[in-house]
């Protein structure tokens, strides 16, 4: 089973840009779906992005929609999340995400694999 480690995250001032990486090890990271949820404090963990195994479907949260964009590298067993023209309400840990054959799914029951997550602080 593949395993999942974010980089990444950090303070950015708002209209700043970051970007998020997920680096797979230990399995067919190409037949795995990639996806990133957000998890402020004291809210739920809320779905942010999928991208598809094979690259070619994603799915948007609307709020991001427009500013984030997702990508992955199999080349290079990586997932990305960019991440522009960030507002302070993006602030929150974002973990990356995997399910096998799974598709763009955006509930977070759905991944079996979780990373450990990366701290994202929008100061205003």
């Amino acid at each position: 089973q593949v395993q999942l480690l974010e980089s990444g995250g950090g303070l950015v001032q708002a209209g700043g840009s970051l970007r998020l990486s997920c680096a797979a090890s230990g399995g067919s990271f190409n037949s795995y779906s990639v996806a990133w949820f957000r998890q402020a404090p004291g809210k739920e963990r809320n779905f942010v992005a999928v991208i598809s195994w094979g690259g070619g479907s994603t799915l948007y949260e609307d709020s991001v929609k427009g500013r984030f964009t997702i990508s992955r590298d199999n080349a290079k067993t990586t997932g990305y999340l960019q991440m522009n023209s960030l507002k302070p309400e993006d602030t929150a840990v974002y973990y990356c995400a995997a399910r096998q054959f799974g598709g763009v799914r955006s509930r977070a029951t759905d991944y079996e694999t979780w990373g450990q997550g990366t701290q994202v602080t929008v100061s205003s």
